[in-house]
């Protein structure tokens, strides 16, 4: 396995693997289960926002997808701004936007203005409280960097698991639009005590200037790693919007159905903690390619779950767990291939891909189920984009191979 001495920058430190480097990863659990538990949660308000304002599923899903593609393009620019400045302000201003539009969210007439309140400021929340967060766990790890990772990620896992059968209870009782309120006050005050509480990134001792970015388009490892995260995207936000749903349509009650999601995050919990751990010890890229594999299996078992709930938790499990391993393995992997300095832009350069597939993926989805009746053909697209993703990784398995 090439290690991160061999990678595009030079990035030694002595203050890495250090008890601030802990700190940093409880800070990155905490802020990702607060940003990925509220969108993930998505899924639940899907049929009383479609049902209230009458809308087609692609026009619903839209606000997801308008969501991820900004919290994954927004990425570059937090990435950039935590290099520059430290987390502390990045999250903070994350913290008043999410809390700020999801207020704004309940009290929407129409749906279009959901597309601004929520697309806009959950999104750029979630971006203010992930690719930097990433982008500090790297910084303050060598020796254990994709278990650190892997721990760190597990709050993406945890909030979804805990935050989207939450989210249906509280809609059942309160509706709505009043559990988006309480969803925005713990965003606003969660956020703000990570920003408060993370140490900066450590400066590694000998810096050398991070590569800039027209130099990191031009590397053809550059476009196989992009176009492999466009891919797998537009399969992975699919089940996030459209699962409950699904579920519902083949009488599956309410928060059974949304327990899916929380299923997902659940087993996603053992990938990143499984898939991290390992990725000290063995080749991360054949994990990585490893776990596009299982996401575009998983999307076979769930085309054959239609009358059977059983199918759908072990849909559920499966996506989960190659899911949780292509989180981890991420921004592990392209620490590897590009080095540490300047790591939070690299990361957000790379996610713009995520965002173009989360925002493709949901609305691709939506209008098939619309034109077709049925969920089966944007199921199958699905399975496909992730099996297209696994392929891009293949010449980046032999440029990490050469570069050994």
């Amino acid at each position: 396995m090439t290690g991160a001495n061999n990678s595009l920058i030079d990035d030694s430190t002595d203050e890495r693997d250090s008890m601030k480097g802990w700190v940093a990863v409880a800070c990155a659990f905490v802020s990702m289960f607060i940003c990925f538990g509220v969108v993930y949660s998505f899924g639940a308000f899907f049929d009383p926002m479609s049902l209230e304002f009458d809308t087609s599923s692609s026009a619903t899903s839209a606000i997801f997808s308008i969501t991820a593609f900004i919290f994954f393009t927004g990425g570059i620019f937090s990435g950039m701004a935590a290099d520059r400045f430290g987390p502390k302000p990045v999250l903070v201003f994350g913290g008043l936007t999410m809390g700020c539009g999801l207020y704004l969210t309940s009290l929407v007439n129409c749906l279009w203005v959901g597309y601004i309140t929520y697309g806009l400021g959950v999104g750029v929340g979630v971006a203010c409280g992930y690719v930097p967060m990433l982008a500090v766990v790297g910084a303050w790890f060598e020796k254990r960097r994709a278990a650190a990772l892997g721990v760190a990620v597990t709050g993406v896992g945890l909030g979804t698991l805990v935050v989207a059968p939450l989210a249906a209870a509280l809609i059942t009782h309160f509706g709505w639009r009043q559990t988006y309120v309480i969803f925005g006050v713990c965003s606003v005050v969660g956020l703000i005590l990570c920003g408060y509480l993370t140490p900066r990134s450590p400066v590694p001792a000998g810096q050398k200037s991070g590569m800039h970015l027209r130099e990191l388009v031009k590397l053809p490892v550059f476009g196989y790693m992009y176009f492999a995260g466009f891919f797998i995207t537009l399969a992975l936000f699919v089940p996030f919007v459209f699962l409950v749903s699904y579920a519902r349509a083949q009488g599956v009650d309410e928060v059974a159905a949304a327990s899916l999601i929380g299923i997902i995050g659940g087993t996603s919990i053992g990938g990143r903690l499984g898939f991290g751990a390992l990725g000290d010890k063995i080749s991360r890229m054949r994990l990585y390619q490893s776990t596009f594999l299982i996401v575009a299996a998983s999307f076979l078992i769930w085309l054959f779950s239609s009358h059977s709930f059983t199918q759908m938790i072990v849909y559920a499990v499966l996506l989960g767990g190659g899911y949780g391993g292509f989180i981890v393995l991420s921004p592990a992997v392209t620490a590897e291939i590009f080095g540490l300095n300047g790591l939070g832009t690299i990361l957000g350069a790379t996610y713009t891909a995520a965002g173009i597939g989360g925002l493709l993926g949901p609305t691709l989805a939506g209008y098939l189920i619309d034109k077709t009746g049925n969920y089966n053909t944007a199921i199958i697209a699905a399975m496909i984009f992730a099996f297209i993703g696994f392929l891009l990784l293949i010449p980046v398995g032999r440029y990490l191979k050469k570069r050994e």
